[in-house]
């Protein structure tokens, strides 16, 4: 297993990232890289796509910490944010779905287009899957580029589990790892699951965690 080290790529104490490190793997350095290009994009208009946890936030953190923009929630967009960005040449959109206001989703479409701004929108599924009513909104989401984070590899799933655990203050052998990632399921989810509950067992055990404690919190 690689080390960590060079698995991550780590950021100065900020709010925004809330001192967490992000970590860099196959499964998402696409991802990154493209974003790291702004702005020789070939469209202005991107969807981020992947799973609860699996990172979009926090990539979003670091194009907006790097790049000047302003961020906004899918489901809290409000008329008064179409004044808000027009300062701004990068508008974020996080956790699109269909909660979204989609006539003032379609007027902010608008104003990126005609102002030459950048969009990112982040979602669990495609954009050009989210069944909105408004059909103009629909032919708009065609003219996204779309950029999907995978499931997570071994190399990931190696480092978000060594982190997450030692900010909890537990130590785990690599062996104890490499056993975890041979049965626990591809889900991000999944993944942050399995660290609260290892965490919960082993505090309610008192005991240090072993193969038994993992097999337990696996379901074996």
């Amino acid at each position: 297993m690689r080390d960590l080290d060079q698995t991550l790529i780590k950021f100065d104490h900020d709010k925004n990232f809330k001192n967490e490190d992000f970590f860099l793997s196959k499964s998402n350095k696409h991802v990154f890289d493209f974003l790291n290009i702004w702005p020789k994009w070939e469209k202005n208009f991107v969807n981020i796509i992947g799973e609860k946890f699996s990172g979009k936030t926090h990539l979003m953190n670091i194009f907006l910490q790097k790049n000047k923009g302003i961020k906004f929630e899918g489901k809290s967009l409000r008329n008064d944010d179409l004044k808000k960005v027009k300062i701004y040449e990068n508008i974020v959109i996080e956790n699109l779905s269909l909660d979204v206001n989609e006539k003032l989703l379609y007027s902010l479409l608008n104003l990126i287009e005609h102002d030459n701004k950048f969009i990112v929108i982040t979602s669990v599924k495609p954009i050009v899957d989210i069944p909105f009513s408004l059909h103009d909104l629909k032919s708009r989401a065609k003219n996204f580029i779309l950029y999907n984070i995978e499931k997570p590899d071994d190399e990931l799933i190696f480092a978000i589990i060594l982190k997450n655990l030692s900010d909890r203050q537990i130590s785990l052998d690599g062996k104890f790892i490499e056993f975890i990632i041979k049965r626990i399921e591809r889900s991000y989810s999944k993944i942050y699951d399995f660290i609260y509950k290892i965490d919960r067992l082993s505090l309610k055990k008192k005991k240090s965690i072993d193969f038994k404690i993992i097999k337990e919190v696996l379901g074996e």
